[in-house]
């Protein structure tokens, strides 16, 4: 296993023309092998945004995956591919789902998103991502060369006990891709991915989309790296960027030991339970 290392974390402004969004993605991916990075991430729907109607895709074979399982292998490097509209077989729904692939292009772990934004205004009006999304049930980590690795998107910061859970299964980097409205994002974005961070003792690798999407609000961007001390590390300026950071398990394991908040936990009075294990 790899202790140190460099992530690149993308923020991007994705639109429309998939081609072009892939492009952009490609240069990413070039730039950060130039510099030696050992993994790159994407930020939510980095692909395609088109109205919140993006046409879904299937993963195996599919434009988006095929592409990045390419680069994947051209650059020997793990890519985090942010989140793309998984196509449902036989249903109007999809998945938003996050792949990431190993140096060899091989799809090692497939996360889809657990917690969906339904929500309804003072005014009566209604924000139900759960009419075009449909969720998924499985919290996914992955052992990795590069460590324990835990997967989310956007909306699912709002639930610490994901990530609680995600970290007493040995996560030590968890990825939280996001396309995060402004108006929550300026108040809200980095207290949360900073809570996150400290009360697990992990790296948080948030990367955003920013900028207007057609039909819909600004985006927060901000892309940012948080360590397990809730320090943030490396962000991303106001435009479509490759920021990087350097990720150190041994660090990480340095301040699970002074601040022993999963071990000192009363695991006798209240237990998570996943997958037929309590933790």
């Amino acid at each position: 296993m790899k202790r140190q290392y460099t992530i690149a974390v993308c923020q991007m402004d994705s639109q429309d023309d998939k081609t072009a969004n892939l492009d952009w993605s490609q240069k990413a991916i070039e730039a950060a092998a130039a510099r030696g990075a050992s993994l790159v991430s994407f930020p939510e729907v980095f692909n395609v945004i088109d109205k919140g109607a993006e046409a879904p895709e299937d993963l195996a074979g599919g434009r988006t995956i095929s592409f990045m399982q390419e680069l994947a292998r051209k650059h020997k490097l793990y890519l985090h591919c942010g989140s793309i509209a998984e196509r449902v077989e036989g249903a109007e729904k999809k998945y938003n789902t996050t792949v990431l692939l190993d140096p060899q292009g091989e799809m090692i772990a497939v996360y889809r998103k657990l917690h969906l934004f339904d929500i309804t205004m003072p005014d009566g009006s209604e924000a139900r991502e759960s009419d075009k999304i449909q969720p998924g049930n499985e919290i996914v980590t992955v052992e990795t060369e590069l460590g324990h690795l835990g997967l989310s998107i956007c909306y699912d910061i709002r639930f610490p006990e994901l990530y609680r859970a995600m970290a007493l299964m040995g996560a030590q980097v968890i990825f939280t891709p996001a396309n995060f409205t402004l108006p929550t994002g300026k108040d809200h974005w980095e207290p949360i991915l900073r809570a996150r961070a400290i009360e697990n003792g992990v790296y948080i690798v948030a990367s955003a989309q920013m900028g207007r999407k057609r039909g819909t609000q600004d985006k927060f961007g901000s892309t940012l790296v948080a360590d397990p001390w809730g320090t943030v590390v490396a962000k991303a300026p106001e435009r479509p960027s490759v920021i990087y950071a350097d990720i150190d398990l041994d660090y990480a394991d340095k301040v699970q030991r002074n601040i022993p908040g999963l071990v000192n936990r009363r695991s006798d009075v209240y237990r998570i339970t996943y997958g037929g294990k309590e933790y």
